[in-house]
């Protein structure tokens, strides 16, 4: 599919930086990932403590975590990492001139990586190689120390150092041929076997984000950052969530003038007004529900499993209340319809209220394998009606070769209150790419989605991969402020995930959305109000 680790290398530091100032934490673990060998191995060659140093760069990364916003030029991220490395390594060696503890406290995320891990750290590189490896390294001046700790760390290349340290190719040869004979050849092979083994890997990367999965972004906008050449980048995916978002509701706006310049009577005036309000109070309660869900979980640590289960619990509730609002309100309408023909005929006089009025409906005369090219219907629906059907097809229940829109919609590309396609669109959308309040498929977008893979806003349940912002649950991986998944808020977990690809075309996406929403809604509302209004020409 979307292979997000090759993606995320093939971004610079400030466009990684530019992300994670946006929340994306998948970008700041491409961050970590890309300079923590060089962080850890700094720190080893100040204080000597294969642990301590790693705790150290952990300490560093998460402070950088906190203040990524004072950053003020993107490009010079591996410099602004250092600082705050050398600030860490400072206070520790004033910590110990005044005779107080060595080591700091343990990062609070420590306890979640697994003794598994642990286990293995352990076994890789025993406690006698590491006081046997420092002392001979301790013998080096730092100007040589650094870059052999670096060289083995970094598959033995000379070229890795080089920009590392910002040092030339030549200098960093000189420099180690220099090391290496101030080393003492019989313990020579046993720091290079050690320093390999002890390279910082998943684990080192695993606890730092588990350490800021409870830190709050930072603070400023990436607007701060004007100079920066993504700004309009970020100025795009903004407008396109905004109008993402809103597409719902100017949609609904069009579908209530619709129906009600199909209404003949007050009786179906209020019942499409009642109709309305219940498809929105369903969709309130959900969303109300699960932004309460959110913080519950965060604060009820002791019963997330079961805050988790009621939050996805209240997704298929809300899909469940669709199904059966869509079928009760068409039914309802179709039946007060024929109460409102019998007992108030005067209602219906115009000729476009005749049940055979051409006004009804357009049904174009040419046909591809005798199916019509366009089929919309425009007056509230009657119990004598059939689904509209067509290549392009629109009505309350609407089946499209192509195209349908409509309460339910059927067809390859479906926009609906209820849509079933390849690509599907609507308040419940069910497809191969499907979007929507609640998006059922293989690859979902929605407030909340369910799927192969699913990227949300509110809860993600998949099999491969979730990405939420409230709850994300999936077998294999998942990222999410409450996330459930063999691998969860990890390296790994944003590769099965494939972070990268939603922060690449989520506001296309979204654009998307507005697109097959707005317009089909919009230009059915108006063709209704020249062709069914009570006062429209004949």
């Amino acid at each position: 599919m979307f292979n997000t680790a090759k993606k995320h290398k093939t971004l610079n530091d400030a466009a990684l930086v530019m992300r994670a100032l946006g929340g994306n934490k998948s970008a700041f673990c491409e961050i970590v990932s890309r300079y923590q060998t060089l962080l850890c191995s700094l720190a080893y060659s100040a204080v000597g403590d294969i642990k301590y140093s790693e705790d150290l760069a952990q300490d560093a990364f998460v402070e950088a975590w906190r203040k990524l916003d004072t950053l003020h030029d993107p490009n010079k991220l591996k410099a602004w990492l250092c600082g705050i490395l050398k600030f860490k390594i400072s206070h520790h060696y004033r910590k110990q001139a005044s005779n107080a503890e060595k080591h700091s406290e343990q990062l609070d995320s420590a306890e979640h990586i697994s003794a598994e891990n642990a286990e293995l750290e352990a076994n890789a590189i025993s406690a006698q190689q590491q006081t046997l490896m420092w002392q001979v390294l301790e013998q080096l001046d730092d100007t040589y120390r650094a870059p052999l700790i670096l060289f083995y760390r970094e598959q033995q290349s000379v070229e890795r150092v080089a920009s590392e340290l910002d040092l030339s190719v030549d200098t960093v040869k000189q420099r180690l041929s220099r090391g290496r004979k101030m080393m003492k050849e019989a313990v020579t092979a046993l720091v290079e076997v050690s320093l390999k083994h002890s390279k910082p890997g998943l684990a080192f990367t695993s606890a730092v984000m588990s350490a800021i999965s409870e830190v709050a972004p930072p603070a400023k906008a990436a607007a701060g950052l004007g100079a920066f050449k993504a700004g309009a980048g970020l100025n795009f995916a903004s407008i396109m969530a905004v109008l993402g978002s809103a597409s719902g509701v100017v949609s609904a706006y069009f579908g209530l003038r619709a129906s009600l310049d199909q209404s003949r009577t007050e009786r179906e005036k209020s019942l499409v007004k009642k109709s309305v309000f219940l498809f929105m109070l369903i969709a309130a309660l959900y969303v109300g529900v699960l932004l309460l869900l959110k913080p519950l979980a965060s604060a009820q640590k002791n019963y997330i499993d079961e805050i988790t289960l009621v939050a996805h619990f209240s997704v298929f509730m809300f899909v469940a209340a669709y199904f059966w609002l869509v079928k009760h309100a068409f039914n309802a309408m179709k039946q007060l319809r024929a109460q409102e023909r019998l007992f108030n005929p005067d209602a219906f006089s115009a000729e476009q209220d005749k049940p055979n009025a051409k006004q009804r409906e357009y049904i174009s005369p040419i046909r591809l394998f005798g199916v019509p090219l366009i089929h919309m219907q425009f007056a509230m629906p009657e119990q004598t009606d059939n689904p509209a059907v067509g290549w392009i097809a629109g009505g309350s229940k609407a089946y499209g070769l192509l195209f349908a829109w409509g309460g339910v919609a059927v067809a390859p590309i479906s926009v609906g209150i209820i849509s079933f396609g390849i690509l599907s669109v609507g308040a419940v959308g069910i497809g191969l790419l499907a979007t929507g309040t609640v998006a059922i498929g293989g690859l979902a977008f929605g407030a909340s989605a369910i799927g192969y893979q699913a990227f949300s806003s509110l809860s993600s349940l998949a099999w491969q991969g979730a990405v939420s912002g409230g709850f994300a649950v999936a077998v294999n991986g998942a990222i999410g402020a409450i996330a459930y998944a063999e691998q969860a808020n990890n390296e790994l977990a944003a590769q099965l995930t494939n972070v990268s690809f939603i922060n690449q075309y989520y506001p296309w996406v979204l654009g998307l959305i507005a697109v097959f929403v707005i317009v089909p809604a919009a230009w059915h509302s108006n063709k209704v109000r020249a062709r069914m209004r009570k006062n429209a020409l004949k």
